[in-house]
């Protein structure tokens, strides 16, 4: 079965094509990272612009590498929520004028579902269930328990800010370039990750909280360089060293990966017949997390970093599974983006 995946939720605009749910034939990936480090976030409405211009050069360059034509394609997956609604409104328009055009089945995805079917690509041993998956990006960190494909139990969420969220605005304070996740980690491999004692958020359950983290970091810095706690943020930078900036991404990164890994232990503790532990999400990337996990768990599942973030093969591998499953297609005249807050 070949599926084409469309993705389009934040900043990346992304198509692959995908064979049986595993084998990914081509993956095309148009980011717009080089734009928004020079504001150090994004802009939805210049995300969404974007996206209109490169969206279908993109879907059109995947079935070109793929070697495939419409006649070829079995079924059209597009990621439908969470995201931001101006990119994600690109995305689904195309997929449903496509699905029309081409008579295509049309299958809507949860973003935090394909990321993890990322896992399933192009892997030699694939996840057992039940499992436990940690979801870590700039707009989710969550757990959740798989009894088998298609069945999700959301058991730990943020009560805030999300992981990535959070490495994004502490990079923001050592003055390091956006996504602050591949910055910090880069300039934390030359610190001392014991230097500087960050607390860990104190909250019940597997819930996670980490706006207090950053919180820290921001004291943290004010009380390292002698500056009130009123002294803006976004001065701070141009009073750290090169020292100083390695050593608090260093500890930093520590605090953040030990925070989530002994959240995922206090689920395996609770859930102690898993029998993988499944990491997603762009965070899912960080070589400190994927080392760590390692260290404390068996039978662990990370995406190739090429599928770690936003593309277009996990969301056609997430609704392979799904037809797989019994799920039936979209109606693409009746498809809208009202976000939803649960996985389906």
């Amino acid at each position: 079965m070949l599926i084409l995946g469309i993705e389009t939720s934040c900043d990346e605009t992304a198509a692959a094509i995908v064979e049986d749910g595993v084998k990914v034939l081509s993956n095309v990936v148009v980011s717009q990272i080089d734009i928004f480090a020079e504001y150090g976030g994004v802009i939805p409405e210049v995300a969404a612009r974007n996206h209109l211009e490169v969206m279908m050069p993109v879907v059109n360059k995947a079935l070109s590498d793929a070697k495939k034509t419409w006649d070829e394609i079995d079924a059209i997956a597009v990621t439908h929520t969470p995201g931001l609604l101006g990119s994600l409104l690109i995305g689904t328009l195309t997929a449903r004028t496509l699905a029309i055009l081409h008579k295509k089945p049309l299958y809507a995805v949860h973003h935090l579902k394909s990321h993890i079917y990322a896992n399933w690509l192009e892997k030699e041993e694939m996840p057992e269930f039940p499992l436990l998956s940690l979801v870590v990006s700039g707009g989710h960190t969550q757990i959740l328990r798989m009894d088998a494909h298609e069945s999700f139990e959301i058991i730990g969420t943020t009560r805030d800010d999300a992981v990535g969220e959070c490495f994004d605005k502490v990079a923001k304070i050592l003055g390091l370039p956006y996504p602050g996740g591949p910055a910090i980690s880069k300039a934390g491999k030359t610190g001392d990750k014991n230097r500087y004692k960050l607390p860990k958020p104190n909250v019940e359950g597997l819930d996670f909280s980490f706006s207090g983290l950053k919180t820290a970091v921001l004291r943290s810095v004010q009380s390292e360089l002698g500056l009130p706690i009123s002294h803006p943020s976004y001065d701070l930078k141009n009073h750290l060293d090169s020292r100083q900036i390695a050593d608090f991404s260093a500890s930093f990164e520590k605090t953040a990966v030990d925070y989530l890994l002994e959240k995922l232990e206090k689920a395996y503790f609770l859930y102690p017949n898993t029998k993988s532990f499944v990491f997603a999400g762009g965070v899912s990337a960080n070589e400190l997390l994927r080392l760590s996990a390692k260290e404390r768990f068996k039978n662990v599942f990370f995406p190739e970093i090429k599928y770690s973030g936003d593309n277009g093969a996990m969301v056609a591998a997430a609704a392979y599974f799904e037809i797989k499953n019994g799920v039936e297609p979209t109606n693409p005249y009746k498809l809208n983006i009202i976000p939803r807050s649960e996985i389906r």
